[in-house]
Order: structure tokens, then C-alpha cells, then sequence
């Protein structure tokens, strides 16, 4: 699990083609690494991905085909930045909300707005996920836990992203009609599955 606050970005070094999968190697950012063992849970750009070899800060991931085909990690290229988070640990602070690291859809950049230090992102959700879309409820793009703003009825929606965000994520380097990975908060699915289901049984 993870909180969706991400610590900073690194970078992709190194890409590896293999029959079964590919492998990555990243440069995360400074101290990340103190501690981090072989098999440890680490997010990149919100996907949870297994460290598989450590050599100081440079860490390397197996991705299978179904982690590349439901996520943006498959346009990744060597010198692009990701955001890192390391795994929540027992007894720490969560600061965001709780994450899991599993993706649920891909979304577009529909709009930028650039003001003194701050953003507005307009992002379109895809339809199997736009349900769960709800205005202040919590939702993980690229890893990063976020406040929902404004949301329409095709599943768009508004986000305000602060300057230590913009600072500290890759959402400072976005442009429209880029992707990005959405993972909607785990509460908020249980909510709206919940109520779909005992509409259903009503209604028979």
C-alpha cells in the first residue's frame, strides 16, 4: 500500500527487452534507496512494481505485458521522469489517502491552465471508471493523491494542483493530450458499488 505522496522523481536509465517482459532500471531520488530491499514494493508513477536488483540509488523492475497494456508505462523512454513512492510502513503518517498501486484506467489531459505557481487540469476519465468520478472525492494520478474538483457527466474532471505538487511530482511537465494513470480511492468504489447493487435488488 501506499499514501500517494510522491517524494520525488526519478529517472528511467535503461530499458530491457526481454521475451516475457521488460526491464527497467531507475535512478530514484536521493536516500529512497536506504533501506530498500530486493522484493520491496515501490510505486512508479503510481503502478506498484517489485524491485528486483538494487545498486545504490539505481533499482531495477520486471514489467509483464498486462502491466504495460493497462497503464502509460509502455510510453515511457530512457530519460523520462516518474514519480517514486517507496511502501507505507505500519505506524507512519498517511498524509493522502491509502493506495494501492493498482491501475483502473488510463486518462487524457484535456486542458492546462497556468496561474502564479498553481494549475488547473482538466482530465477526461475513461467510461468504465467514470461512476466513481466524484466531486472532493479522492483520486491517484500517476501516484499522486489528489483532491477531485469540478466533474461532468462523461466522466471529465477539474483538479487544482499546488506549486510543491507541480515542484515535487510530473504533473509540472504535463501537456495536453498526455496520459495519465487513475486509480480511484477504495472507499469511494465501495460506496458507489454498494448503492449500485441495492438499486439493482430494488428494482427486481
Amino acid at each position: 500500500m501506499f499514501t500517494g505522496i510522491v517524494m520525488g522523481t526519478g529517472s528511467l536509465l535503461e530499458i530491457e527487452e526481454f521475451t516475457d517482459r521488460i526491464h527497467w532500471k531507475v535512478r530514484i531520488p536521493n536516500g529512497l534507496e536506504q533501506g530498500l530491499e530486493e522484493g520491496a514494493s515501490v510505486s512508479l508513477d503510481g503502478v506498484c512494481l517489485t524491485a528486483t536488483d538494487i545498486q545504490g540509488d539505481i533499482v531495477g523492475f520486471d514489467l509483464i505485458q498486462e502491466t504495460l497494456e493497462r497503464t502509460t508505462l509502455s510510453e515511457r523512454k530512457m530519460g523520462d521522469l516518474l514519480n517514486v513512492e517507496r511502501a507505507l510502513r505500519y505506524g507512519e503518517e498517511v498524509g493522502g489517502h491509502l493506495v494501492s498501486g493498482h491501475i483502473m484506467g488510463v486518462g487524457k489531459i484535456a486542458s492546462i491552465k497556468l496561474y502564479d505557481g498553481t494549475a488547473d487540469l482538466r482530465i477526461q476519465s475513461p467510461e468504465s471508471i467514470s461512476n466513481y468520478i466524484i466531486e472532493k472525492g479522492y483520486i491517484a494520478v500517476d501516484g499522486i493523491s489528489l483532491t477531485i474538483g469540478e466533474v461532468d457527466d462523461s466522466g471529465g474532471f477539474n483538479l487544482h494542483i499546488i506549486p510543491e505538487t507541480l515542484r515535487r511530482t510530473t504533473l509540472g511537465t504535463k501537456e495536453i493530450g498526455g496520459t495519465v494513470n487513475l486509480e480511484i480511492d477504495t472507499m469511494t468504489q465501495t460506496v458507489v458499488d454498494t448503492i449500485k447493487r441495492m438499486m439493482h435488488t430494488e428494482g427486481e
